[in-house]
């Protein structure tokens, strides 16, 4: 069963593209006509493409692998940072740090910092400190957070990268084309979809748009960690099992061996 179709994209308007003069010619194969001046995305393409990156993204989902949402336009920033909040993603919705993946070490140090700051406010080691130098501490502690708070939990790179805008996010693509990680990206008419791994056309500008894609992705995500907690649910299960059936065969031959051992000691005296 699809997670989108056609009706529902419609209606988000999924299927606005750019001025037909601002088009790339790569993304061809996905335009449906233009009407007065605007491209118009072919909705029933965009629905297969969703199915297809939905499914990838829960067998990412699945093996216990993080994937980070990127996304730094203004009208879409609440829906991405709700959405991967949803499914405990990590997320960039504010400007994206230049090397945060090719040079991952140094944005673990700063992110580090600013648990460090946290750490040393709260033992006290700060209170000796001028109201001017507190006042420092505190406003360096509000910009890690805002640029990097998202990603506090991110202890190596991600599995996958999620792209809405992939021409706005170039520097997080050719980051991510670099590293060999996969991309998914919400394409529009007027970005080259050629360094895209998973392209879903669509309109990247409007938060319906954003909305309703990152909807069906999110919930394919959620279930591919429900499938992996009930694996692991298993998995313990049948170690429980394995130890209790080891546990109760211990007994048995050790019944076994002093049967064995009761004639020898009978016959001990006969011999006499």
């Amino acid at each position: 069963m699809a997670r989108t179709n056609f009706d529902m994209l419609l209606q988000a308007g999924c299927h606005f593209g750019h001025l037909k003069r601002k088009w790339n010619p790569a993304m061809a194969p996905y335009i449906y006509s233009e009407r007065n001046g605007i491209h118009i995305i072919d909705l029933h393409k965009t629905v297969v493409k969703v199915d297809e990156a939905a499914e990838a993204l829960k067998n990412v989902a699945r093996q216990g692998k993080k994937i980070l949402f990127v996304g730094t336009k203004k009208q879409t920033k609440e829906v991405i940072a709700e959405k991967a909040t949803s499914v405990n993603m990590p997320y960039v919705i504010e400007r994206w740090p230049g090397g945060m993946l090719t040079n991952f070490p140094t944005i673990r140090k700063a992110v580090k910092k600013m648990a460090n700051i946290d750490k040393l406010m709260q033992d006290g080691t700060y209170g000796n400190l001028s109201k001017r130098e507190l006042l420092q501490i505190t406003r360096q502690r509000a910009k890690l957070e805002k640029n990097l708070g998202s990603i506090a939990d991110l202890t190596r790179l991600p599995s996958a990268l999620f792209v809405v805008d992939v021409m706005k996010e170039n520097i997080a693509v050719k980051e991510a084309n670099r590293l060999g990680i996969p991309v998914f990206g919400i394409v529009d008419t007027n970005s080259d979809p050629k360094n895209i791994d998973f392209v879903i056309p669509a309109n990247d500008d409007a938060k319906d748009s954003v909305e309703v894609i990152l909807g069906a992705c999110c919930a394919a995500i959620a279930e591919g960690l429900e499938e992996r907690k009930a694996e692991k649910a298993d998995e313990k299960a049948a170690e429980a099992q394995a130890d209790a059936e080891a546990v109760e065969a211990k007994p048995k031959r050790v019944r076994k061996t002093r049967k064995e051992e009761a004639p020898a000691e009978e016959a001990a005296p006969a011999a006499e």
